[in-house]
């Protein structure tokens, strides 16, 4: 995806920032598990809080719910709702055709990662840090990165670009079958996946020669499907 915004234009380093803020902080009490329905946005404060911030958080890949979930009950929990404002997990729409079946999907845009608007205080800082799942804080060192304003509106903005764009379960090279059209039950290998117009260039042979043919995703599929 070409104009995929990255989560920062400074720095995209993992770091696992280790160096633990000065000042008292509450204990942090054991995190239990949770069953999130995959949320967009988790609010964690009902009010904002100018002074709050949005930071770039590394997660387990797969598990940025869940967490972003955690996050919020941690937040509850220790009083910190004042300080740990949102959780933004940044998706997208997406037409996935799977075994000749069309249906709307919502993909991550940066897999493994969460946008946290927190006021970074000792405090918040070792609630979010410590939270089950984060591996740290994306930044300079052992000091996160401040997300500029321009860049979450940008990623807000690519979230809810108007035509949902197509999910390709094929990858170059792969050897499929065509199941619709006048090539059908031919075997031919993906030469070219186009995303935006849902379609695949398939390489047919015919009188012994291989010849592109580009058709629609719900006419192939996988072999041995």
């Amino acid at each position: 995806m070409a104009d995929q915004v990255a989560p920062s234009s400074t720095d995209t380093t993992d770091t696992n920032v280790t160096a633990r803020p000065a000042g008292s902080v509450p204990e942090v009490p054991e995190v239990q598990e949770v069953q999130v329905d995959s949320p967009n946005v988790i609010r964690v404060s009902d009010s904002d809080n100018p002074k709050a911030k949005w930071y770039v958080v590394h997660t387990y890949s797969g598990h940025e719910n869940k967490v972003a979930e955690t996050l919020k009950q941690r937040a509850e929990t220790l009083g910190l709702t004042d300080k740990i404002i949102a959780v933004l997990i940044p998706t997208q729409e997406k037409i996935q055709i799977k075994r000749g079946q069309r249906k709307t999907v919502q993909t991550k845009i940066f897999p493994g990662y969460m946008l946290v608007q927190v006021e970074l205080t000792d405090d918040a800082w070792l609630a979010v840090r410590t939270t089950q799942g984060v591996t740290g804080f994306v930044g300079v060192g052992n000091k996160p990165t401040q997300l500029p304003k321009h860049e979450i509106e940008a990623i807000k903005k690519y979230m809810t670009q108007a035509a949902p764009q197509y999910k390709a379960e094929f990858t170059e090279g792969e050897a499929v079958k065509i199941t619709d059209g006048p090539f059908n039950d031919f075997l031919g290998t993906v030469s070219n996946i186009n995303e935006e117009k849902g379609a695949v260039e398939v390489l047919v042979s015919i009188f012994g020669r291989e010849t592109p043919v580009e058709l629609d995703f719900l006419q192939v599929q996988k072999v041995g499907e």
